[in-house]
C-alpha cells in the first residue's frame, strides 16, 4: 500500500476537500501507548497492546472518496467465565465509500439495514481515529473465553423456590396435565 515516493498521512483528521484528487492518498494511524490505554478503558478492555489502521483514500467520481484499509489490533479482555485474560488478534479489512449523494434512508419505525452498509455521506473532515475506534469496537469478541474454561451454568430462581430441573417442568401445559390427572383421580 505504501509508495516510498509519497509521504504517508499520519494525521487522525483529514479535510477531504483539501486533499489532491489526482492520486490515492495513503495513510497510517498508530496510536501511542497513552491513546491505546484510554481507548482500552473506553471499550472495557484489560489492555490494547497494538493498534494500527493503514490504507488509502482513492478519489472516485467527481466528489466521492473510497477508503480501503486494514485494521490490526491485539486486545486483551477478561474471560466471561473465569475473568482470566484472553488475548485476541484482530486483522480486519475496512471499506467505506464516502459520497456526496448517499442513498436515502428508509422511513418508518422499523426499517431494515441496507445490505451495502459501507456507503456513508461525505464528511467535511474524515476522523480516522474515530473510524478506527468504531471498527475495533465492532470487531471485539462479545464473549471472550479462556482456553479450557468450563461452561458456566447459571440457575436463577425466586427465593424459596426449587429450580426447574426436568424438561417436563418447562412445558407450558405440564401444570394443566397434572390438574387434569388430579381431577380424574378425585372423580373415581
Amino acid at each position: 500500500m505504501d509508495d516510498p515516493a509519497r509521504p504517508v498521512a499520519t494525521a487522525p483528521k483529514l479535510r477531504l476537500s483539501s486533499l489532491p484528487r489526482r492520486a490515492d492518498q495513503p495513510f497510517r494511524l498508530e496510536p501511542d501507548a497513552d491513546t491505546r490505554a484510554a481507548l482500552a478503558q473506553e471499550l472495557g478492555l484489560s489492555s490494547l497492546r497494538k493498534l494500527r489502521l493503514e490504507g488509502r483514500l482513492s478519489p472516485e467520481d467527481r466528489d466521492d472518496w473510497r477508503l480501503e484499509a486494514m485494521l490490526g489490533a491485539t486486545v486483551v479482555q477478561p474471560c466471561v467465565a473465569t475473568l482470566a485474560p484472553v488475548t485476541t488478534r484482530i486483522d480486519l479489512p475496512v471499506e467505506r465509500l464516502y459520497t456526496a449523494d448517499p442513498p436515502p434512508l428508509p422511513a418508518g419505525d422499523e426499517v431494515e439495514v441496507p445490505e451495502d452498509d459501507h456507503v456513508e455521506e461525505l464528511p467535511a473532515v474524515l476522523d480516522l481515529a474515530a473510524l478506527m475506534a468504531e471498527e475495533l469496537a465492532l470487531a471485539l469478541p462479545a464473549y471472550p473465553r479462556a482456553e479450557g474454561a468450563a461452561p458456566v451454568e447459571e440457575i436463577s430462581t425466586p427465593p424459596g423456590a426449587a429450580p426447574i430441573e426436568e424438561e417436563e417442568e418447562t412445558k407450558p401445559f405440564a401444570g394443566l396435565a397434572a390438574l387434569r390427572d388430579k381431577i380424574a383421580k378425585d372423580d373415581e
